[in-house]
């Protein structure tokens, strides 16, 4: 922790001598020679990779902390005494310890089998136990920074059918003894669904069948790297088409708030006219969500008193600051091209996420063996969708 703090005060500094770097060598009319502008490109990159070694140091913590987390709780009753709870089904530790030796095991024994029933589902795998699960759920969070803005759901099976307000009743001004006005509000319905994202790991034998090596481990942190991944550019801007629908998709993603006047560049005035064309209510937890490159871009923009509008953060956990609310970035937000949602601005908690069921894995005994290998596959069942399209603008280009 006393190194994040460390990186994330060296990067404020360098962000400082950057900015006073750039303000100090601007010409009459506010522009740089080919050979400052370098020096700034290079300083300016300094800050995004400080940035970038922050953040996996941070995501470094989270998962060092969840995995070592105790396996087994110890005995805290009296002798002769029942727990208050027994836990069954995937939550007990017959299960776990059941999953795991069908994990390692290339024969596992009858009994095991008999005790992982209850977790079987139809394509012949397993349903991760219920400690695991959550390993998994927290290790997705932390590559996937979607998960921490959205609302996420469970679901048994099926679609969800989701009441939406279409249009909303109002108040009026009445005379005494004036009837009340019928202004009632109209529900709609919208669904989520269930579609399936999965991957293969592959494990050596031997590192397999040493006792150091933790299965665990590296099934979650592989798992959550993959398909963290994939979920993350789906629920940006996924088409609908077998996957989520993103929040920049043209008709089911968040509304317009505000196009651009050009088709390479963004102005100060336009982020903060998109800050505004989103109402008060959903402004209270509204972030923005754009592409590092996005961020390089408005990152030299100042307001009318010039101070810039971007500010590092220097608490960790904490994400820089765009017009004092928080940015996050993705690899999958559109870059500034013509025609391009780029930015979005807006309270992600109407974005849900459903999870149905769990997280199944299956061990692949024979696929691999000839190269000394075993195969995991590692699926789910997910599905995203922008309950409330108001709730998010988009800035667009040109």
């Amino acid at each position: 922790m006393n190194k994040i703090i460390e990186l994330r005060e060296k990067r404020a500094k360098l962000w400082e001598s950057t900015k006073a770097f750039l303000d100090s060598r601007r010409n009459e009319n506010g522009l740089l020679s080919a050979e400052d502008t370098a020096t700034y490109e290079r300083m300016e990159k300094d800050v995004m990779n400080l940035g970038e070694e922050i953040k996996r140091l941070e995501r470094q913590a989270v998962i060092d902390l969840e995995l070592s987390k105790p396996t087994s709780s110890p005995i805290s009753s009296k002798p002769g005494m029942k727990d208050e709870e027994e836990k069954t089904g995937r939550a007990s530790d017959e299960y776990k310890s059941a999953f795991w030796n069908a994990m390692r095991m290339k024969n596992p024994s009858n009994q095991i089998y008999n005790s992982l029933s209850i977790g079987e589902d139809s394509e012949g795998g397993y349903l991760a136990p219920d400690e695991f699960e959550r390993t998994l759920i927290t290790t997705l969070e932390e590559e996937n920074i979607f998960r921490k803005l959205a609302k996420v759901i469970k679901t048994s099976s099926g679609d969800r059918k989701i009441p939406v307000v279409v249009t909303k009743g109002s108040a009026a001004w009445l005379d005494e003894g004036e009837d009340f006005e019928e202004s009632d509000s109209v529900f709609g319905q919208t669904s989520i669904g269930a579609y399936k994202l999965g991957t293969m790991i592959k494990v050596s034998d031997e590192l397999l069948n040493d006792s150091v090596f933790s299965i665990e481990s590296y099934i979650a942190t592989e798992f959550a790297r993959r398909i963290g991944a994939k979920e993350e550019e789906a629920f940006i801007v996924g088409d609908g088409d077998g996957k989520p629908t993103g929040i920049f998709h043209a008709t089911a993603g968040g509304q317009l708030g505000v196009t651009a006047a050009s088709a390479t560049a963004i102005t100060a005035d336009e982020i903060i006219d998109l800050v505004y064309s989103l109402k008060a209510p959903y402004r209270k937890n509204a972030v923005f969500i754009m592409n590092d490159a996005t961020v390089k871009a408005v990152r030299k923009l100042k307001d009318g008193q010039g101070q810039y509008l971007w500010q590092p953060s220097l608490t960790a956990g904490t994400p820089d600051t765009l017009l004092n609310r928080p940015v996050y970035t993705s690899a999958y937000a559109p870059i500034i091209e013509a025609g391009a949602s780029t930015i979005a601005f807006g309270d992600f908690g109407y974005y849900w996420i459903a999870d149905r069921q769990g997280r199944s894995f299956k061990r692949l005994n024979e696929l691999f063996a000839t190269s000394g290998q075993v195969g995991f596959l590692g699926s789910q069942r997910v599905d995203g969708k922008l309950i409330l399209p108001e709730a998010v603008k988009v800035l667009k280009q040109k």
